[in-house]
């Protein structure tokens, strides 16, 4: 078995948030308009699927058919430290990240896609099937909610059968004492129950994110995440000394060095590769493994959970998985059987790699050409 070609297309998304009416652009913050999706074909027609973000989409796209393609044509699609490290020495032997690594991570996710077909194995059993659901939390806060909104979308989702949810911090025009009073207000809504998580994306300095710790305590957290810019592992050791809450950091890190340093900086209490940008399953396997040395769990950030559930039920210290409800959105118009939770469960597919069949209606309709 060979690869034979790599075909990488520009798609462009809209979700409707729940009470609020209409559509907003994008699935998720306002810049999160593009994905890329791709499709990996063998000699012998295997075809895997795999996507990334929004990030330099155009330019993710141009790197995998103009520059990987080149490199991996005609390799094995199983032999993956091979490929990966043909790849680094070829592409990356500086260990850049970004469009290189989310290139990769399109790629590392549609072989394993392959492998899983054809072995007739789905990923999760093949990274070594620790489990065969996971729980799954409900990203929901956006900030186009105003409080009141925020604490009746909170209850919509718990009845919904969620019993984890996160909101989005550090982006309301009243800083982080407004996010004090949303944070509260979720909590209020729906008592202490439940798990409550929040992300500031890497907007908050380090004397922000402690403010806002301190006031907020006392709303027993799950855990914060990416509280702070850059995502910079010794501020985020001094956060994590001053406060009661577990950090949680590395969804968008584009190599096992990059989370490495969080673990040698104490610096989270949760790691959270995410396989559409971190180099695949490949390199997040690796990352995984690092966090069971240090006893560490690892749990979702950055959405696409379609993708990122294999990793956590195929690893024995796999946690949670976020349904972003954006890239919820997206998955459920790209695939015609896409998973859905049940009482917070998601369950891996029965069926083979990732166990999604493309719908091609809906690939050409969100298609972007340009």
């Amino acid at each position: 078995m060979k690869i034979k070609d790599i075909r990488a297309s520009l798609h462009g998304f809209s979700i409707t948030i729940p009470l609020l009416e209409g559509r907003v652009e994008g699935y998720g913050r306002e810049e999160q308009t593009h994905f890329v999706f791709c499709e990996v074909e063998t000699d012998e027609g295997h075809v895997g699927y795999g996507l990334t973000g929004h990030f330099l989409a155009k330019s993710v796209i141009v790197a995998l058919q103009e520059h990987v393609l080149p490199v991996v044509r005609d390799m094995d699609p199983r032999d993956l430290e091979a490929i990966h490290q043909k790849v680094w020495r070829r592409l990356n032997p500086r260990a850049m990240t970004g469009t290189i690594s989310m290139a990769l991570s399109c790629l590392d996710i549609a072989l394993w896609d392959i492998m899983g077909k054809a072995e007739g194995r789905t990923i999760a059993a093949l990274l070594g099937n620790a489990r065969q659901k996971v729980p799954a939390y409900c990203t929901f806060g956006f900030p186009q909610y105003d409080r009141d909104l925020l604490g009746e979308a909170a209850q919509l989702h718990v009845k919904n059968g969620f019993t984890a949810l996160k909101s989005v911090v550090a982006v309301d025009k009243g800083g982080w004492r407004e996010d004090v009073r949303r944070v509260k207000a979720i909590r209020d809504a729906v008592g202490n129950d439940i798990d409550l998580m929040i992300d500031a994306n890497y907007l908050f300095n380090p004397v922000e994110a402690k403010y806002l710790c301190r006031e907020i305590e006392d709303c027993n957290l799950t855990w914060f995440e990416e509280p702070l810019q850059q995502n910079d592992a010794r501020a985020l050791a001094d956060l994590r000394r001053s406060t009661k809450i577990p950090l949680a950091a590395g969804q968008m890190e584009g190599h096992r060095w990059r989370l490495r340093e969080f673990v040698e900086h104490q610096a989270v209490d949760i790691l959270q590769p995410n396989v559409t940008y971190c180099g695949g399953y490949t390199e997040a396997r690796k990352v995984a493994h690092l966090a069971q040395i240090y006893n560490m769990p690892i749990a979702n950030g950055g959405g696409w959970p379609l993708f990122n559930m294999h990793l956590l039920a195929g690893m024995m210290n796999g946690w949670i998985v976020e349904w972003h409800l954006g890239m919820v959105a997206v998955g459920e118009t790209l695939f015609t059987d896409a998973p859905k939770p049940e009482n917070g469960w998601l369950t891996i597919p029965d069926r083979p790699g990732l166990g999604l069949t493309l719908d091609r209606d809906a690939w050409r309709e969100t298609r972007v050409d340009g």
